[in-house]
């Protein structure tokens, strides 16, 4: 076999591959001997077809057949031997395939890029640092109540805060409009869920009463035909509720898993759960930061395979989580929408592999055990969710590059720029602008994402197959 390689482009080689004819030869003839033992042809008995007969209506085919395999076979051989990484599958053009010629063919692909690591002291980290105050306690306390509020009926006006059931049917010049119409609608004065100067128009009705309110849709508005326009709603006020928060008593504390303590319990829960947040919510803020400054400090060139192929799986993931089920053309979502982030998740996910290849990062077990408690430390049978985690090679993994993106966040950080300020506990909470877009990694053995949003995926998971096993068990 004779290789000759032709750089096309960064990434692009192409290389011509030349079969001599004598190794195809062979195995035509191989394969021919094979269907004269086998094939049935009238007038002839089974074994007994002459080879000639064989050769002449089966060669044609038998070349190609072999011929494929001939090339899968030598294009493997050659990447090897020339010391290639193909990124993607290859191109396959300018084949000669002819009986008792050499098999020659060209294969185009694209290789990994050599990464050259930045220096990680050139990456700048801002580093919040907060507490959990006693105003911030009793805020969280007073949202906790507020999540789980109830509406009573009352016969009085509507007021900001209250929730009205309504009909409406709305025009545009005097013309109904797609999705302006609605029965017995709930709706929380002041929540802003309509458009602006609706849910003023309500506040002062009374059960009953029925006005016409007129709105302007915004320029942004979504639905492009509606942008700017003037509308007029017909609203009827059927009821109006005003909202009553929880008192704190045991029934509502024992929501939250607090059984006995009483309140001084149940504020120890919500300030050891506010911690957490805080910790996560500063960890993945750094961690942003980091990623950022990852690809900022180490250019790299991102093989097209690849980033089509995160924009094919970020597109599925998209119909999958926003479909609702129902059957959707996934060619409906074209492909450009997702380059710009795909692109950048293949450049993370090549950085992130060549500091693990460079440094040797392993999965630290102990790490790993850690995690797995802290996630199971929720749960009433954390013991029972562990002991899954470990029988469970999907879940194992899963947690494996949870830690082993910690090991290499925690590996840059040795080195950069680190300046912490302090902020308060609402600021810190808040995600970071990241500098160029949402930092994750694909096609890569760690992948970046959400520690938090991973780390209940996995334990929710685990948990309902917990809790299936459990009512099995009862049943």
């Amino acid at each position: 076999m004779q290789v000759t390689v032709e750089t096309v482009s960064k990434l692009e080689r192409k290389m011509r591959i030349t079969v001599p004819a004598s190794e195809v030869s062979e195995k035509v003839e191989v394969k021919i001997k094979e269907a004269a033992s086998q094939v049935r042809i009238k007038g002839f008995r089974p074994g007994k077809v002459p080879i000639r007969e064989v050769r002449r209506r089966f060669g044609p085919g038998i070349l190609q057949e072999v011929s494929s395999e001939i090339m899968q076979q030598s294009f493997a051989a050659a990447v090897d031997q020339q010391s290639l990484k193909p990124a993607g599958m290859p191109e396959i053009k300018d084949v000669v395939m002819e009986l008792d010629k050499d098999l020659t063919f060209s294969a185009l692909i694209e290789i990994f890029p050599e990464i050259k690591l930045g220096a990680f002291g050139d990456i700048k980290v801002t580093k919040p640092v907060a507490d959990v105050l006693p105003d911030d306690l009793e805020l969280m306390i007073e949202k906790l109540r507020d999540q789980r509020k109830s509406f009573v009926v009352v016969d009085r006006a509507a007021a900001l805060d209250d929730q009205v059931t309504i009909d409406f049917a709305g025009t545009v010049d005097g013309e109904a409009f797609d999705g302006g119409q609605g029965d017995d609608n709930k709706l929380i004065l002041g929540s802003n869920t309509m458009i602006p100067g609706f849910e003023d128009g309500i506040v002062g009705l009374t059960a009953g009463k029925e006005q016409d309110i007129t709105v302007t849709f915004p320029d942004d508005y979504q639905a492009e035909d509606l942008a700017g326009k003037q509308a007029v709603f017909a609203v009827k006020v059927h009821e109006v509720a005003e909202s009553t928060l929880p008192e704190l008593n045991e029934d509502f504390f024992k929501e939250f898993g607090v059984e006995d303590g009483g309140m001084a319990a149940f504020r120890v829960e919500v300030q050891n759960n506010m911690e957490k947040e805080l910790k996560a919510a500063v960890e993945n803020r750094v961690k942003t930061q980091v990623m950022d400054g990852l690809i900022l400090v180490t250019p790299v060139d991102s093989p097209k395979a690849l980033v089509n192929d995160e924009c094919q799986r970020m597109r599925q993931e998209m119909v999958q989580q926003f479909g609702g089920g129902q059957q959707f053309d996934v060619n409906m979502l074209p492909l450009e929408l997702f380059t710009d982030q795909a692109e950048r998740r293949v450049k993370l996910g090549l950085i992130v592999n060549a500091i693990v290849e460079q440094n040797n990062v392993v999965s630290d077990e102990a790490r790993v055990r850690t995690k797995i408690e802290e996630i199971a430390s929720s749960y009433e049978q954390p013991e029972q969710l562990i002991n899954y985690y470990y029988s469970n090679e999907q879940q194992l993994s899963q947690v494996q590059s949870l830690v082993l993106e910690e090991q290499i966040v925690s590996l840059i950080l040795d080195s950069a720029d680190i300046e912490e300020t302090r902020v308060s506990y609402e600021e810190a909470l808040k995600p970071a602008e990241p500098e160029v877009a949402e930092p994750e990694v694909a096609e890569a053995e760690v992948a970046e994402a959400e520690v938090a949003e991973a780390e209940e995926e996995a334990a929710v998971s685990a948990a309902e197959v917990l809790d299936d096993a459990s009512a099995d068990d009862k049943a």
